[in-house]
């Protein structure tokens, strides 16, 4: 995915194309979910679930396979409806938005096009519908590096080229909010580092960005903030750099007995290496006042940045079944 000099000013936050400008971005673009609850029959996907995602940020969406993610991104953009709560953006339904294709930028499935279409008059269609120019649609294909195979049928798309069609037509009428389900699955390395500096170009300028993604690596690297759910309930949300300093790292003689301690305490603990603990649950002024109170020798405790990963696996993981496997 070949960016351009154009990244820079993102859709929605720098003037249009057009020379019309876009307001001025705020908890305007402010993206909230309260206590939606969505069911199908018997089965609760989404049970009770409420975060705000800021402008100026890129919020990473996170959670197993069937955690309910997508239907959440659906209801905030009125593809399903939810059995109780609501989703807003700026306050508003995106139905009830007064031009809601050049406030949000969606990608939901990654094959909404026609296959017997070429990605340019796939574009042009879209164009068409939302008032934008032909030009805005060549500045698009050329900044998704699709300018190329863009005479050719999308039918005929690599996974990773429908995803750049995909984005290029969120992108296409200079929103300001982006909502985006699994971007980046199917691009090649060069495709997701592209990606990446086009969202936080865009989340750099004032604009909202919400993206789910199972590339957990590639989340480390893109996302200010994290919202975590699971069985439809939500686990986390905050900084992640915040979240990956929650835990705490201790060298010890005796990490058994340390552990059996901060544990009786609330403390969650986990061996790292032979004499080592990471602790979560406590904070290091109370983990080393334990230790002392148990005549427990110290040789290091600090802050641990956890990687995402394994905080993942941490939040998703049910206590009760330590041996079930996520499906990432």
């Amino acid at each position: 995915m070949a960016t351009t000099s154009k990244a820079t000013s993102p859709p929605g936050v720098a003037a249009r194309s057009s020379g019309t400008t876009v307001p001025p971005t705020g908890d305007s673009y402010r993206l909230e979910v309260a206590h939606l609850t969505k069911r199908y029959g018997d089965t609760t996907v989404v049970d009770n679930l409420s975060f705000s995602v800021p402008p100026g940020r890129v919020t990473g969406f996170l959670g197993p396979n069937g955690s309910g993610k997508s239907t959440t991104m659906k209801i905030m953009l009125d593809l399903a409806s939810a059995t109780a709560g609501n989703a807003s953006i700026g306050g508003r339904r995106y139905r009830d938005l007064a031009n809601p294709a050049r406030t949000v930028g969606a990608i939901i499935e990654s094959d909404a096009f026609h296959p017997g279409r070429s990605g340019r008059n796939h574009l042009r269609i879209l164009a068409d519908a939302t008032g934008c120019s032909y030009a805005r649609v060549d500045e698009m294909l050329e900044q998704v590096g699709l300018d190329k195979a863009a005479n050719r049928r999308a039918g005929a798309y690599s996974l990773g080229m429908r995803q750049r069609l995909g984005l290029a037509a969120a992108m296409l009428g200079e929103p300001p909010v982006l909502i985006l389900d699994e971007p980046g699955n199917g691009l090649d390395p060069q495709g997701i580092h592209a990606l990446r500096d086009v969202l936080r170009a865009h989340a750099a300028a004032g604009g909202t960005v919400l993206v789910s993604s199972h590339l957990l690596a590639e989340v480390e690297h893109l996302a200010d903030d994290v919202i975590v759910i699971n069985q439809g309930r939500l686990v986390v949300q905050g900084a992640l750099a915040e979240l990956q300093r929650s835990a705490s790292l201790v060298r010890t003689t005796d990490p058994s007995l340390l552990a059996v301690q901060l544990e009786q305490a609330g403390a969650t603990t986990e061996k790292q290496d032979l004499d080592g603990l990471v602790v979560q649950g406590m904070p290091l002024a109370e983990i080393g006042e334990r230790a002392f109170a148990n005549g427990v020798v110290l040789h290091e405790l600090s802050p641990h940045a956890g990687s995402l990963e394994q905080l993942f696996l941490n939040w998703t993981t049910d206590p009760s079944n330590p041996e079930e496997v996520i499906e990432l």
